[in-house]
């Protein structure tokens, strides 16, 4: 079976080409830029018509859709009225779930005759239980709003778990370990007995870890001082948790690789924040989980930094646990989803 996996995002798409019964990649692609001022490519329907796919041959497309809030647990075909749930669920995953709903939109009108499969970056998380995943809030708020912890970067966390039971020779429901998906977006998942118990990132993806241009963890009544006494506006505090915080917020820099190579004092302030922030939460997990049996790296940092790996680990005395590199491809696990849903 042919299967495409698509990953839209707001400016850019990456596509990846599979044959699943070989596992063999047949083709890749990463278009960025879309819609920017020089690009040459306005959006995603002339990205996927700048690609050298004959797009007949397809049997089934994956596409990643961040955030699924209660109503998507597993990969889902596409329907009209699915594609109407991502819609709704806009609010949630602003900076995603539009691109996600355009790049379905458009598979459709390429490839009409392929499979269309939704697979949630929140379906991973969506047995976590309701001691972790409410907020301590009126309880109505979540009856009424579904406001609670959904958690993001499911397929990454769960390729890592898969590759780590491979790795340790345990069986997959057998396995307590931390993941940590470290790039320009992070994230920490307690993992046990195979289930993910908790989780950083929380009702949207800003919570949680210090990111690339995202703040994590802060007193929630900080907003609410932007808003009555900076006089800023819902939209401009949105903007400046999402794009204008994290590591860019602190040193002007969002780029790892260049705040290891800076010595100024912000650059070196904001990578101990980072790592600082990483630690709490593998603290925090040991203290959940019965065991530890390995610590997981992934992401863009997390797989390339190997100083970052030991500032975070040098803290802790371990024993019986290991402490494991993997390369995540969320692409591959997407396309093992759409072919778990559709054998089933």
């Amino acid at each position: 079976m042919i299967v495409a996996v698509i990953n839209s995002g707001s400016s850019s798409l990456k596509f990846k080409l599979f044959d699943m019964n070989t596992k063999e990649v047949l083709y890749k692609a990463l278009v960025e830029n879309i819609g920017e001022n020089g690009s040459g490519i306005k959006n995603h329907h002339e990205a996927l018509e700048s690609l050298d796919v004959d797009f007949s041959s397809i049997d089934a497309i994956g596409h990643r859709v961040v955030h699924g809030g209660e109503e998507f647990s597993k990969p889902t075909i596409v329907t009209l009225h699915v594609e109407e749930m991502i819609k709704e669920l806009i609010p949630l995953a602003p900076l995603h779930n539009p691109a996600n709903l355009e790049g379905i939109i458009v598979a459709k009108q390429k490839a009409p005759n392929a499979l269309q499969i939704a697979v949630f970056d929140t379906a991973f998380h969506a047995k976590m239980p309701k001691v972790a995943y409410m907020y301590a809030l009126e309880y109505e708020i979540y009856e009424k709003h579904k406001v609670r912890r959904y958690g993001f970067h499911g397929t990454s966390h769960s390729y890592l778990l898969k590759e780590s039971a491979k790795i340790l020779n345990k069986k997959v429901d057998e396995l307590n370990i931390i993941t940590l998906h470290l790039g320009n977006g992070a994230s920490a998942c307690a993992i046990e007995n195979g289930i993910s118990i908790d989780t950083s990132m929380g009702f949207t993806p800003l919570e949680g870890l210090v990111m690339g241009s995202r703040c994590g963890d802060i007193d929630p009544a900080i907003v609410l001082y932007m808003l009555r006494e900076l006089g800023l506006s819902v939209d401009e505090v949105d903007a400046s948790l999402n794009k204008r915080s994290g590591l860019l917020g602190i040193c002007d820099k969002s780029d790892i690789r260049e705040i290891l190579n800076s010595d100024d004092e912000r650059s070196r302030l904001a990578l101990d924040m980072m790592i600082r922030r990483v630690k709490k939460y593998i603290g925090a997990y040991m203290a959940l989980l019965s065991r530890v049996d390995a610590i997981v790296f992934s992401g863009g940092v997390g797989e390339n930094s190997s100083y970052i790996r030991d500032e975070i680990m040098k803290s802790f005395v371990l024993k019986d646990t290991s402490v494991l590199v993997i390369k995540t491809d969320e692409e591959l696990e997407i396309a093992r989803e759409c072919m778990s849903f559709l054998t089933r």
